[in-house]
């Protein structure tokens, strides 16, 4: 299946899409959230939808799609997992995962608007393959790893290179802002990803491809990383692992190239969908 949210922000309502048609299933109940991973309900909704299949109400295709999942418990990041991003930032490569999270307050839909934050000049982009935990995971090994997956998700890891890495600490700080985590459009239930280390993955920006890799150069494969982060800290059903993206961020460049308000950014990844976010000025107070 592939789980969508729609409506207005704060207002979401739950969805599937199949055949190319969003479907309404508010009535099902309930929101994508934790308390429906871990009460069975993708099993429970499947039998939903086969069950309502011809009287589901179609939603408009200009309807606006928020993230597949509500706000999780954690949206967890893995830095430099490709060794072609590794190598273009000058880092070293990592001998065990990187861990750094996103605040959920970044949590955004896959066609919302990118906002770039109060006193920032450089803002970048980082297409990615995210996990969503299914079940609760602690201390699990690499072979339980899968059996606590619900599906995959499309995600943008906008991050601020300068909060990130000139103004000290760690690097959520360049992580967090408001729309720096756009995700969707899909929820896409991991039965319909074939082979989850032969995903290919891209970003355009204004027209021009900039990322253009594939999920079998992670340097940590997802099982590793499931059961790594999990000896750390327990992961909760709905919770996001995005697992890194590949070279071609703005950051890459000499001289680096930042996002500005105009610029439209356009991602995809096979079987995960496509996401279209246009990046605008902050303009609050």
């Amino acid at each position: 299946m592939k789980l969508i949210r729609y409506g207005n922000p704060g207002q979401e309502k739950i969805g599937i899409h199949e055949n190319g048609i969003h479907y309404d299933v508010s009535a099902f109940g309930g929101d994508y959230d934790e308390t429906f991973f871990a009460d069975n309900g993708l099993a429970r909704l499947e039998e939903f939808v086969k069950a309502n299949m011809g009287n589901l109400v179609v939603i408009p295709q200009e309807t606006r799609l928020g993230s597949p999942i509500a706000r999780p418990s954690k949206i967890l990041c893995i830095g430099l997992n490709y060794r072609d991003h590794a190598e273009e930032t000058g880092a070293k490569i990592p001998t065990e995962p990187i861990i750094f999270m996103k605040s959920t307050t970044s949590l955004a839909g896959p066609y919302d608007d990118v906002v770039i934050p109060k006193g920032s000049t450089k803002t970048d982009w980082e297409v990615e393959f995210g996990i969503i935990i299914g079940k609760k995971a602690s201390y699990v090994s690499e072979s339980e790893a899968m059996d606590h997956v619900a599906g995959y998700v499309l995600h943008n890891d906008v991050s601020e290179r300068e909060f990130q890495l000139e103004r000290g600490g760690t690097w959520d700080k360049g992580k967090g802002c408001d729309t720096f985590a756009p995700m969707g459009p899909y929820l896409v239930t991991k039965d319909e990803i074939k082979d989850i280390n032969n995903v290919r993955l891209w970003l355009s920006v204004n027209g021009k491809m900039y990322q253009d890799g594939n999920t079998r150069n992670l340097i940590f494969n997802v099982p590793h990383i499931i059961s790594y982060v999990s000896q750390f800290m327990t992961l909760l059903p709905g919770d996001v692992i995005s697992t890194g993206t590949p070279a071609g961020v703005g950051l890459g460049f000499d001289p680096p190239i930042y996002l500005k308000p105009g610029d439209i950014v356009e991602l995809g990844a096979d079987g995960l969908g496509t996401a279209k976010q246009v990046v605008t000025a902050y303009s609050g107070r």
